[in-house]
């Protein structure tokens, strides 16, 4: 099945301010797709998320970065919110995780202005993607090239917009996130 990322094991990467539907949204089509998600931050408890410029509910935190190890994971997501995105991008344990990942190959899914992170990881140098349209001079000055479209894949990355773009994301996402198990099968075998 196509839509079937079984068995994959999904870090989620946010901190307060992250934008609700861009944490909720992808979640609910990997639960669909059988991976397992955990969401990891900086701090234990619960996070705020937005919905835009209001505050909408918590969501309960999975495990810290203190207690996470990127080889546990076979992919990441990045959900956006400006809040969550700035407060994470100076984060030093968020950017070794997903420099870690980079590094190892495993598909990386980020939205809106989460793209910061790798931006203040290093990442970003010759690479294309998308993000939010007021970061695109972050991206192009970080190295990169960015591109108005509602998915855009380079490699093990697969980026968007905003919320409206969620349904081709979580789309993109979860063929790159199985295309990658299925390498990975590959090279076990």
């Amino acid at each position: 099945m196509p839509n079937d990322i079984s068995g994959v094991r999904i870090a989620i990467l946010a901190t307060d301010g992250v934008e609700e539907v861009e944490l909720t949204e992808p979640r609910k089509a990997f639960d669909e797709a059988g991976a397992q998600t955990v969401l990891i931050s900086v701090k234990p408890g619960k996070i705020q998320s937005m919905k835009h410029d209001e505050k909408s509910k918590k969501y309960k935190v999975d495990a810290t970065f203190e207690n996470s190890d990127p080889e546990a994971f076979d992919a990441v997501l990045l959900p956006g919110g400006a809040l969550n995105a700035d407060a994470l991008r100076v984060v030093s344990s968020a950017q070794d995780f997903v420099r870690s990942m980079n590094d190892a190959g495993k598909p990386i899914a980020f939205i809106c202005h989460a793209p910061w992170l790798l931006i203040s990881a290093d990442l970003v140098d010759g690479r294309t993607l998308s993000g939010y349209h007021t970061i695109q001079d972050d991206i192009r000055n970080a190295g990169g090239e960015w591109e108005d479209e509602e998915v855009v894949r380079d490699e093990n990355w697969v980026s968007s917009r905003e919320p409206s773009d969620i349904p081709a994301f979580n789309r993109e996402m979860i063929a790159l996130f199985g295309e990658s198990r299925k390498d990975k099968s590959r090279d076990a075998a």
